[in-house]
């Protein structure tokens, strides 16, 4: 019986740390994606994208330091969402590559076709982690007030 917990909770751990990873991973990678986008003028660097750091910043405050509450989860939640619209957004209208760099710079393009697509699947397995995560956490407060009704009775 102890061993059977033990093997949950070190389960339970694995998922954390992977949402962990993976989420600093798309924030990672975004931020790379945006920096590229500002140095080859497609995005201005302007003092009107401060909300973009905003985003960040609180993305990443929520999955180091509110990754263990709820509302954390939901950040990081909806973070992954924004990561994963990323690609889909820039395949709108001309595609990845020809509506903004042409024919130019082949090194160019491929780092920035490589984050976009890097960006989507991280976001895509984020996505899924935090969703498992917020369920779990909803399956063990179910029963952990079935368990206290019982108690009571």
């Amino acid at each position: 019986m102890f061993e059977r917990t033990r093997d949950r909770q070190y389960g339970e751990m694995k998922h954390r740390a992977t949402l962990t990873i993976t989420s600093v991973l798309s924030i990672l990678l975004f931020s790379l994606h945006w920096a590229d986008e500002v140095a080859r003028g497609l995005e201005p660097g302007t003092v009107s994208s401060a909300g973009g750091l905003l985003i960040l910043a609180v993305w990443l405050s929520a999955t180091l330091v509110f990754a263990e509450r709820r509302l954390g989860l939901i950040i990081i939640l909806l973070g992954s969402i924004l990561a994963s619209g990323v690609p889909i957004l820039h395949m709108q209208g001309r595609g990845l590559v020809l509506g903004r760099y042409g024919t130019t710079n082949a090194n160019a393009m491929f780092f920035w076709v490589w984050t976009n697509i890097a960006l989507g699947a991280s976001g895509m397995l984020s996505v899924v982690l935090s969703v498992r995560e917020l369920w779990t956490r909803r399956a063990r407060s179910r029963s952990a007030a079935a368990v206290t009704r019982d108690v009571r009775d």
